[in-house]
């Protein structure tokens, strides 16, 4: 303390006082370096690697204009229908909500009619 305030009086090492008071102090160091077998480190909030862009689904019903949703139409109903018979969600298809109801009430109609499958074949 007493060499500080002796550099400090005749003006010497004042750059390595103040480099000294304004860096911050070394980070520990690290354990061995892992295997593999302890958890991953966390890559933001939700732990994902590289970022991509997402393209907003747009409803295609509402893109082609199509006004209503007939239940005989079955190679349109069939796209919304996954390979294991059940109805494609909206978050999946990207079908709006009013045409989300729409197409279930068709899709449930033609099933009815044995145009659609109730389920995948076995």
């Amino acid at each position: 303390m007493a060499e500080e305030t002796r550099a400090q009086a005749t003006g010497e090492g004042t750059a390595a006082a103040e480099a000294h008071v304004s860096s911050p102090p070394p980070a520990p160091p690290s354990a061995a370096p892992s295997s593999g077998s302890g958890p991953r480190p966390s890559r933001g909030p939700r732990g994902g690697g590289r970022k991509y862009f997402r393209r907003k689904k747009v409803c295609k019903f509402c893109v082609e204009k199509i006004q209503s949703i007939d239940y005989k139409d079955y190679r349109l109903l069939s796209q919304f229908v996954a390979e294991s018979g059940k109805i494609v969600p909206r978050r999946l298809s990207g079908v709006c909500t009013p045409h989300q109801r729409r197409l279930s009430t068709a899709i449930k109609q033609a099933r009815n009619i044995a145009l659609l499958p109730f389920s995948a074949r076995t």
